[in-house]
């Protein structure tokens, strides 16, 4: 069976029968008329947004759609999500159907953190007064693993930009062209750097989530970024965990059961997916490796070796523990998605992986937490073992290859 073509066809049918429906059944939630309650097409509070993802990568090329069993199965484009919905309401907001939540068009200009929270205390837009700052959960609902940049160049956006506005950097004035990041509410509990505040954002331009310096770590200065301002489903990114006493655990919020402890071993992407596939747990035996944005979804952001001594996630999972570049314990590795990540003159060879512990980088010859553990970056899918660990850009990001899965299925 052709896995594209099925996707393809499903995706169809969700978008007609959305279209089928009054533009009351569209845009209302359970909670109202205002597009702020209850999500619309799923029932959950916490439905993932589909990647958008129908494309099929080896370790460097497109390829057309693996058989079962076959290398490279199982991938992101394997799967069939809540497809992304949108209404734009034609007043400078737009809902997304899926997840319930309505969303500023139109970010305008670059602001501070505390500016960001002192405007949204008076924003009214569309007649409505309650917005909010996003969490890091919220704004990542809106990603879109489509996108493509160039190194510090733009080429295709990360966000729908049919329905939202997506500023790139003002090269005028210095900035690059995916100095375009968009941050959130949630601050990162630890320090990344040598001692910085942080507060993650995710970069629509570049396909990446970071913690990013608050202040300049130069002059003090308070940094500026876009925020995207949000409103409704206020139980969106809280989890809802059940341990089933059988080694998973099931996330009532996203309709998803995950494997409660990795296996310990690590793994290249190719290989990582296979392990995914043939996993038997609990009986069932339709294990997946999680997409970017599944994935995500199980990161506890009030946790980090730094301020819990623990990973990042809830303490009814286990993670196994590392040694860091350097040797030192008290680390927690990457866990491969199944999500790819374009950029570069070669822009099938990464994928997607998140940090559960700190997102390590080598700068000025000094280990460092330079992104933040929930960070999510990206590797070559394949290397030899000789090669890797090693460094690579600005921040010295340390990339490993071979990394942990945590594997996820529909509970339903």
């Amino acid at each position: 069976m052709n896995f594209k073509y099925l996707k393809i066809a499903l995706s169809l049918l969700v978008l007609f029968s959305i279209i089928s429906c009054s533009d009351d059944d569209v845009n209302t939630s359970d909670s109202g008329e205002d597009g702020g309650g209850a999500t619309v097409i799923t029932g959950l509070t916490y439905a993932i947004v589909d990647t958008g993802v129908s494309d099929f990568y080896s370790n460097d090329a497109i390829i057309s759609a693996p058989s079962v069993g076959a290398a490279f199965y199982g991938q992101d484009a394997t799967y069939f999500g809540h497809q992304p919905s949108y209404t734009d309401h034609g007043d400078g907001t737009v809902t997304d159907n899926v997840t319930g939540l309505m969303w500023q068009q139109d970010m305008g200009d670059k602001m501070s953190y505390a500016d960001a929270i002192a405007l949204v205390e008076d924003f009214n837009l569309g007649d409505y007064t309650d917005w909010r700052i996003p969490t890091i959960k919220e704004l990542y609902s809106l990603a879109n693993f489509t996108g493509r940049c160039f190194g510090d160049d733009a080429v295709d956006m990360f966000i729908d930009v049919t329905y939202f506005d997506q500023p790139i950097g003002d090269e005028s004035i210095g900035e690059r062209e995916i100095d375009g990041q968009t941050w959130s509410i949630t601050e990162y509990v630890g320090q990344i750097m040598t001692g910085n505040e942080a507060v993650f954002g995710y970069n629509f331009v570049d396909g990446r989530l970071k913690g990013y310096p608050k202040y300049s770590p130069a002059t003090g200065a308070a940094n500026t970024m876009y925020f995207r301002m949000v409103r409704g489903n206020e139980a969106y990114g809280e989890n809802n965990f059940t341990d089933n006493g059988d080694g998973t655990i099931t996330d009532n919020a996203t309709g998803l059961m995950w494997q409660q402890a990795d296996n310990g071993e690590t793994y290249d992407w190719e290989h990582g997916l296979a392990y995914a596939e043939s996993l038997t747990l609990a009986g069932q035996s339709d294990w997946r490796m999680p997409n970017a944005k599944e994935l995500q979804s199980i990161v506890d952001y009030t946790r980090s070796p730094q301020t819990t001594n623990s990973p990042a996630i809830d303490p009814l999972f286990t993670c196994t523990p590392i040694l860091d570049y350097e040797g030192n314990s008290g680390q927690y590795g990457y866990y491969w998605a199944s999500s790819p990540l374009q950029d570069g003159p070669t822009p099938y060879t990464d994928a997607v992986y998140f940090c559960f512990g700190e997102a390590e980088g080598e700068m000025n010859g000094q280990l460092l937490d330079v992104h933040g553990a929930g960070a999510q970056r990206n590797d070559p899918k394949a290397g030899s073992t000789d090669d890797f660990p090693d460094t690579f850009g600005p921040q010295g990001d340390i990339r490993k290859v071979y990394n942990f899965i945590r594997c996820v299925r529909d509970a339903n």
